[in-house]
Formats: C-alpha cells, sequence, structure tokens
C-alpha cells in the first residue's frame, strides 16, 4: 500500500477576517471550541497520512506553539517555514517537497475549509483511478468554476462573472462546472513535474496545464455534505452555527 502523507495550507494571512486575525492566524481562529486547524489536522490522521507538513506565515509563532503542545499520536507533523513571504498553494508545495516521504501520495488540505465530505472515498477513488491528481468538487454557485468532460477529466476554467473561460480543448461543449472545494490528492511524482517552477505561484493554473497530457479527476461524492470555505465573518458564523447546532454525532463527521 502506498504511504499518504498531508499538507495543510495555513499560512494566510486572513485579512477578510479581521479583526479576528490582527492578532491570531487565521488557522488558529476558532468554530466552536476548536481551532481551524484542528479540522484539517483530524482529517490527515484520520486518513492515516503518517507525515503532515503545515505552512507558517502569518503570526508563524503561534501556530508552532499550537503543534508542538497538540498530543502527539501517529502522525508526524512537519512545518514548512515561509515567514519570509507567503508562497501560494504551488510555491508552498514546491517548497515543502523536501519534507515529504518518497513515493507517498500527498494529501493537500486547506487550513480554512469546514467539511463532512467523505475523504476515504475521495482516496479510495483517487488510487482505482491513478489519477496523477483528484480534485474534490461539488455542485454549488462559485466565484469560478473548473470545467470537466463526462470522465470527470480536467478540462477547463470559467469565471462566470467577467465571462473569462479556458478551454484545453475549444472543439467540446458538454462540459460540466463545478466549485473546487480546496482538497486534492496527488501522487509523488507530482513534485516532479514542478520543479523548476518560480517560488511563488497557485496549484490551479497548473493543474489545467498538466490536465492537456495527464489525467487530472474531478470527483463528486454521490451524497450530500456540508462544506465551507471560512474566509470572511460571515461564512465564519455560518460554519460556526451549523457546527454547533448538530448533535456529536454529526460534529464527529467534521474531524
Amino acid at each position: 500500500m502506498t504511504a499518504l502523507n498531508a499538507m495543510i495550507f495555513a499560512a494566510g494571512r486572513g485579512t477578510r477576517l479581521h479583526p479576528l486575525t490582527l492578532h491570531t492566524p487565521k488557522a488558529l481562529v476558532t468554530i466552536g471550541e476548536y481551532p481551524m486547524l484542528a479540522f484539517a489536522l483530524a482529517k490527515a490522521e484520520r486518513l492515516g497520512a503518517s507525515r503532515c507538513v503545515v505552512n507558517i506565515h502569518h503570526h508563524a509563532q503561534q501556530v508552532r506553539d499550537y503543534l508542538e503542545q497538540r498530543p502527539s499520536g501517529k502522525m508526524e507533523i512537519l512545518i514548512s517555514d515561509e515567514s519570509e513571504a507567503l508562497l501560494d498553494t504551488g510555491g508552498g508545495l514546491l517548497k515543502a517537497a523536501p519534507l515529504f516521504e518518497t513515493g507517498a501520495d500527498l494529501l493537500l488540505l486547506n487550513a480554512d475549509v469546514l467539511t463532512n465530505a467523505p475523504l476515504e472515498q475521495l482516496l479510495m477513488f483517487h488510487r482505482e483511478s491513478q489519477s496523477l491528481a483528484t480534485l474534490l468538487v461539488q455542485e454549488r454557485k462559485a466565484s469560478r468554476y473548473l470545467l470537466f468532460d463526462n470522465n470527470m477529466q480536467l478540462c477547463g476554467w470559467q469565471n462566470p462573472a467577467s465571462g473569462e473561460e479556458i478551454r484545453l480543448d475549444r472543439t467540446q461543449t458538454a462540459l460540466h462546472s463545478y466549485g473546487f472545494n480546496g482538497i486534492q490528492l496527488i501522487q509523488h511524482r507530482f513534485l516532479d513535474l514542478i520543479k523548476g517552477k518560480e517560488d511563488k505561484f497557485s496549484i490551479t493554473p497548473l493543474y489545467l496545464q498538466l490536465a492537456e497530457m495527464h489525467p487530472i479527476k474531478g470527483w463528486l461524492p454521490g451524497q450530500p455534505f456540508e462544506w465551507f470555505d471560512i474566509g470572511s465573518i460571515d461564512k465564519l458564523n455560518k460554519a460556526s452555527k451549523l457546527f454547533l447546532s448538530c448533535d456529536p454525532e454529526k460534529r464527529r463527521t467534521f474531524f
């Protein structure tokens, strides 16, 4: 069985969460009594990740302190320090590359996402399909969409507000648009394909480039699930309200 490692993107400044993030890193803003980072760490551990890399930047020492005092389990936690400069998702992954175990599949999580999507099924699909990358997607309203063909192969990107669109094959018309949920699995060899890239770059345009030559798949769960991208005070309040309204059994599904 291929080993599993994880990376949690926890370096963001969280400017849209001011004033909460003026003195607290976004990853440690709480939902109920739990820092957002706790949910992502629990997911990685539950899926069997043997190692997890957390990148840090904003109020970096607070995240270090939190990780050091967290009860140690079976999962080793390492830090990728971006204190000097934020590197975005692609650049952050590239900087962290030497910290992963050789050959391990990589689960990439955003610390500011709260969801109870069935990630065990995502991992199973990723390994059975042998895709270079598998992206958790959802049929929902979004400011940006990823476009997929009938086999859920990534084929494009769309901004519905501006009308801007990228299609890898202009002859394809029956494409499906989904919101990307900030959770993805990649094969370890993905890291070799991004060597030599600039220090700071987003991973999404890279998926579009690689999709011309490699299987980059979207995965849509067959069951309803909750998902929040906690990028504003309003979204934080909605996520907290839902989480706190759940009975203990349902709350556990978010970890």
